[in-house]
């Protein structure tokens, strides 16, 4: 069940250093591939807009990636339960304001992560 969890926060934290660079770097390249919904000459005006989330999503990862160098086991778990919190209510919220698809790169895996964490402290 530990390496699951383990691997499961590493997701969690790897797909948010691609939203990281994706919003801070390829946003005005890649976004309009991706997001094409979105009016192309939008990009532009909302580079930094999508870089400030950007930045965000980097602080969500640095925080899943800083459980797995805490040594108490106590304090690594509430943590990566903190930044999986985080991630989830983000997700849920991006579901609701922008795509539904959001929920389930972003909120469900953690929503995984945190509900298996909670199955491992019973």
């Amino acid at each position: 069940m530990k390496l699951t969890i383990t691997i499961l926060i590493a997701l969690v934290a790897g797909l948010h250093l691609y939203f990281l660079w994706f919003e801070m770097f390829a946003w005005t390249t890649r976004g309009k591939k991706i997001f094409k919904k979105f009016p192309k000459d939008m990009f532009e005006p909302t580079k930094s807009l999508a870089a400030n989330q950007g930045l965000y999503n980097g602080f969500l990862a640095a925080g899943l990636i800083w459980t797995f160098i805490i040594q108490d086991t106590f304090w690594s778990t509430n943590i990566s339960v903190f930044f999986l919190s985080c991630v989830a209510i983000a997700g849920i919220y991006g579901a609701f304001t922008a795509d539904k698809k959001i929920f389930f790169v972003q909120a469900l895996p953690a929503l995984i992560a945190l509900l298996l964490i909670f199955i491992n402290r019973v």
